[in-house]
């Protein structure tokens, strides 16, 4: 599968005390291992330039108001504020030094690089990061970190940027295109007990597809209510799954592609009898709930879940939502379910592991169960409807209304069927950012950006 003379280089992170420490080292090439410190104030720059382009609410922000927000105004609302925003970030995360020995890496076949973000940097969304040509001096870096250290405690540095000429600090190059970006697994999950099933072995088996489940007591609009909005044969994706069925077999087992979506049945129940067949992959698109603000006390990783079709009268770890349980990702580990070697999971933040202490989130719990690869998102994805009554106004003429969504479905489904399935999501990436790069402000990063894979056991 994974072509021998590909360099692997890990960029790990490693917040102490008030600094966050940085290294990047080729793998077989020790003394080419370069470090850096990202001082505190730095680091709470970057973050803040991360919050204000997310999908995601702070301050008084509802969830409507943030993803209003986020597709209408945001950094990331279009290309050029897009890449002022991914440039600093650049600047701020990621050494001179570093960037030196990731141009020294360009290369055919692509190196791959292995993120270990620490648990404040869990959501960055690293490929998209800009090479910088230029950027503050060092003099104003201390100056504007010293001003951030108050009595009160260190916040933000206000760092004096140039960008009225944006082209002048960088060519818009991105850390995607100098290399294939993929996520380490934390090594306590690496080092667990696990039962990896190969992709080679299961390649040929049914897909199971859980598609949009849904969840009990909650309306099409609600909270937890449609991802992908009203089935019909004539969307995307029930084009996209209905081609799918016709070339192999899936499951569930179905006459039409449309009765793969907003399934009553879905639950931990159908799901463990499905997995029980030896498939071949996992594609999950649904809500999922990270564990943070847990009401039993403290943020944990375990606590984080999926909402499938679960009743609320099925035993569980989650504390029940009016008629539904969530299924935790402590669940999913004391069920044991068998996982297959690659698992799709397209839900809200479902990839925020790295967020916590003890990384025993959704990811891991897949991983756990056998998986050896797993796409997942960093932050929550606006629907469908969102993404048209928000941003689809900014598309002049435009006939069929664009959905972002159905094409990250579509475009990962695809990718994980492919040889190295982590680097076809980077390729498709890629693609992505060119046509965004280019104006096509359909492509928003808020969508293919989120995407990250978690890979271990080889794979790629």
């Amino acid at each position: 599968m994974s072509d021998p003379d590909r360099l692997t280089v890990v960029l790990r992170y490693a917040d102490v005390g008030i600094v966050t420490y940085g290294s990047l080292r080729i793998v077989g090439q020790p003394p080419r291992t370069v470090n850096w410190v990202v001082e505190d104030p730095i680091l709470l720059a970057a973050l803040q330039e991360l919050t204000d382009a997310l999908p995601e609410p702070h301050g008084s922000e509802s969830r409507r108001d943030a993803i209003e927000r986020a597709l209408s105004r945001g950094p990331f609302a279009t290309p050029d504020t897009e890449l002022t925003a991914a440039y600093i970030l650049g600047v701020l995360l990621i050494g001179t030094p570093g960037w030196q020995l990731l141009t020294e890496c360009m290369a055919s076949p692509r190196a791959v690089l292995f993120v270990s973000p620490s648990a404040r940097l869990a959501r960055v969304p690293w490929g998209l990061l800009a090479v910088p040509k230029s950027g503050p001096s060092k003099e104003e870096l201390v100056r504007a970190r010293q001003d951030a250290i108050t009595r009160s405690g260190r916040v933000a540095a206000q760092i004096p940027w140039q960008l009225d000429d944006i082209s002048a600090r960088t060519d818009g190059h991105r850390l995607m295109e100098l290399v294939d970006v993929l996520i380490a697994v934390p090594p306590n999950i690496v080092h667990s007990p696990r039962a990896p099933a190969g992709w080679d072995a299961r390649r040929d088996g049914p897909p199971v597809l859980v598609l949009d489940p849904r969840v009990p007591g909650q309306r099409p609009d609600s909270a937890l209510g449609s991802v992908l909005g009203r089935p019909s044969p004539q969307t995307q994706l029930a084009q996209h799954f209905g081609e799918l069925t016709r070339r192999r077999p899936v499951l569930p087992d179905v006459g039409d592609a449309v009765e793969l979506f907003r399934r009553q049945d879905a639950d931990r129940t159908w799901l463990a009898k499905l997995l029980a067949q030896a498939p071949s992959r996992l594609m999950y698109v649904g809500h999922a709930s990270s564990g943070r603000g847990d009401p039993h006390g403290a943020d944990q990783a375990d606590r984080a879940a999926l909402h499938l079709a679960c009743a609320a009268g099925i035993p569980g770890d989650a504390d029940t939502i009016g008629d539904h349980r969530p299924l935790t990702a402590s669940d999913l580990m004391s069920l044991q379910l068998p996982m297959p070697p690659r698992v799709a999971l397209l839900a809200c933040g479902s990839g925020g592991d790295y967020q916590f202490d003890e990384a025993t989130g959704l990811v891991a719990a897949m991983i756990l169960g056998g998986a050896q690869l797993v796409t997942a998102t960093l932050w929550s994805l606006p629907t469908t409807a969102a993404y048209r009554q928000f941003a689809a106004a900014a598309v002049p003429g435009a006939g069929e209304p664009a959905d972002p969504m159905a094409e990250v479905v579509i475009a990962v489904d695809r990718a994980h069927e492919a040889a190295d399935a982590g680097c076809a999501v980077n390729q498709w990436q890629r693609v992505q950012m060119r046509r965004w790069r280019d104006g096509d402000v359909t492509a928003n990063p808020l969508y293919w950006g989120a995407l990250v894979t978690f890979a271990v056991d080889g794979a790629r």
